[in-house]
């Protein structure tokens, strides 16, 4: 058996790779070899499979012994300050991300809040191995109620997170992605005292992530030229990556807020040696401007348990992604989108200046595309000899075509493609240079393939 675990929890289209049995599958497994009695979190973006799969989930826990308490449709950072504030087992986040509806997938958080390690990955990975195949289990709905005092917990600890701070006579646009951050964003934002309006607010889930959120911001801009406001923020599906656009439509992507936040740190002396972290795919620019002001910046593989690891490890208090998801040491480290925008807010506020004109202060981004190659298998499940061609294959186009720019390719670790990022200081030979790449690399990768 090929491993159910990518570099973001389990994840993979609703009854193709994500089943019901495999969700009922881990709900036993967890509930059965947890030392902890405490209860397992549940909660859930609005996925219309994210109810069959808590069922799923639900059912199984219920078979091993194990109590749970189910948070209902919740941003994902919700599940590991919870966790923590309420001294939990462990807790489950039914979600894929940024991802379009028809996936789903499941994140684990471990009794500290913290995404589970490769060890714990690797323990449930062979007791459901072992479980008998034909396992039977019950199809009989149980009656899930929902626990919505600890979601006001959660929303009364990020309002806490302002320290006093308000947001009134700014206007912010809110895109909520028709998925978690409909709960409570915009509740969070006009209980500050600014001026909200929102976007994609329903709680739906055959529109999440559809040509809104974090990875389409036209919505959004389109929102802010049709009402101007000061700024607005865009959220991903569960709520844990944000992007933000000023009042002119400039995009303040993970990598300005990671400068602009870093540099009010250090200027009050509070970042460790001047330290961020973030990932291959920060911008070149970025870097450069960062380390110009004393800035040190560490770069790891992309996915933000890599970027957590490496800021325990370095001691770093700043670390983050250019897709906006963005770890701090205000809430231990979880992203958390709607947090991210509320300290973005807050520093306009207290600076008594605009989004515009702080983004304006930042770095110049060197032009930097990313092309993907849909694949129409899923890499983790070839055979090891294939996967290893593949992999080298991928090594030497990075090597090859380095000269002169900067070339990143990796597979997605949570859908069917492969990413080139290409960056250079001339934007005729990034798009020339992307092209190139894509169409030898898809013909090399068949090639493979087919031999």
């Amino acid at each position: 058996m090929q491993s159910i675990f990518g570099t973001d929890g389990i994840r993979g289209r609703f009854n193709k790779e994500i089943t019901y049995s495999l969700a009922y599958k881990v709900g036993f497994v967890l509930g059965s070899t947890l030392e902890n009695k405490n209860p397992i979190l549940i909660g859930r973006d609005t996925r219309i499979s994210g109810d069959i799969l808590l069922q799923a989930i639900t059912q199984g826990i219920n078979e091993s012994g194990k109590k749970f308490i189910n948070l209902g449709v919740c941003p994902t950072p919700a599940i590991p300050f919870l966790i923590k504030q309420k001294n939990l087992s462990i807790g489950i986040m039914i979600s894929a991300s940024h991802n379009p509806p028809e996936y789903n997938g499941i994140k684990i958080f471990d009794h500290n809040g913290q995404k589970i390690n490769k060890n714990f990955e690797n323990k449930i990975q062979t007791s459901i191995e072992e479980l008998n195949h034909n396992i039977s289990f019950p199809r009989q709905m149980i009656q899930l109620k929902t626990n919505k005092d600890l979601i006001e917990i959660y929303i009364k600890s990020l309002i806490q997170t302002m320290g006093g701070e308000n947001l009134s006579g700014l206007k912010i646009l809110l895109d909520t992605c028709y998925g978690s951050a409909t709960t409570c964003a915009k509740e969070i934002f006009q209980s500050l005292g600014a001026d909200v309006k929102v976007i994609n607010d329903s709680k739906n889930g055959l529109k999440i992530n559809m040509k809104c959120g974090s990875t389409n911001l036209e919505p959004l801009k389109k929102a802010i030229r049709e009402s101007p406001a000061d700024m607005g923020f865009s959220f991903d599906g569960d709520a844990d990556r944000v992007i933000g656009i000023d009042s002119k439509g400039n995009v303040l992507d993970g990598d300005h807020i990671l400068f602009l936040w870093g540099r009010e740190l250090m200027e009050q002396k509070m970042l460790t040696k001047n330290l961020l972290i973030s990932t291959q795919m920060a911008n070149l620019g970025f870097e450069k401007a960062w380390k110009k002001i004393g800035g040190n910046l560490y770069r790891t593989d992309v996915g933000d348990k890599y970027v957590h690891d490496a800021i325990i490890e370095k001691g770093a208090l700043l670390g983050g992604e250019q897709s906006g998801h963005i770890l701090s040491n205000i809430n231990n480290f979880s992203g958390d989108g709607i947090l991210t925008a509320l300290q973005i807010s807050k520093f306009c506020k207290k600076k008594n200046i605009n989004l515009n004109d702080w983004l304006q202060s930042s770095f110049e981004p060197f032009p930097q595309k990313i092309t993907n190659i849909k694949l129409d298998f899923n890499i983790n499940q070839l055979n090891p000899k294939t996967k290893l061609l593949i992999d080298q294959t991928l090594e030497n186009f990075q090597e090859i075509y380095s000269d002169g720019c900067r070339v990143y390719i990796r597979p997605s670790g949570t859908e069917p493609v492969i990413r080139i990022l290409v960056e250079a200081k001339n934007h005729k030979k990034v798009d020339s240079l992307s092209r190139e790449i894509k169409n030898k690399l898809f013909f090399e990768i068949n090639k493979i393939i087919n031999q």
